[in-house]
């Protein structure tokens, strides 16, 4: 699974960001204490504490006031 990418963007899957310990508030920015630090989050690495985020963000989608869900909808394919 350590070489694995996204079929589309070709971004690394087994990264700190991906992984359901990340935690940006964190010292370490990782709730698994026993995790040694990582340098770039975003490339591939070799923890033994990996484990696939199952959430997802939802915060940075927020409506446009005024606009329905629909026409934001058809607004991202012209």
């Amino acid at each position: 699974m350590r070489h694995h990418e996204c079929d589309k963007c070709g971004s690394d899957l087994l990264c700190c960001l991906n992984c359901r310990y990340f935690d940006p508030g964190r010292h370490n920015q990782c709730a698994e204490s026993q995790a040694e630090w990582v340098t770039n989050k975003e490339n591939r690495n070799f923890c033994d504490f990996f484990e696939p985020r199952t959430t997802v963000d939802l915060s940075g989608g927020a409506a446009r006031p005024g606009v329905d869900a629909r026409k934001q909808f058809d607004d991202l394919f012209k």
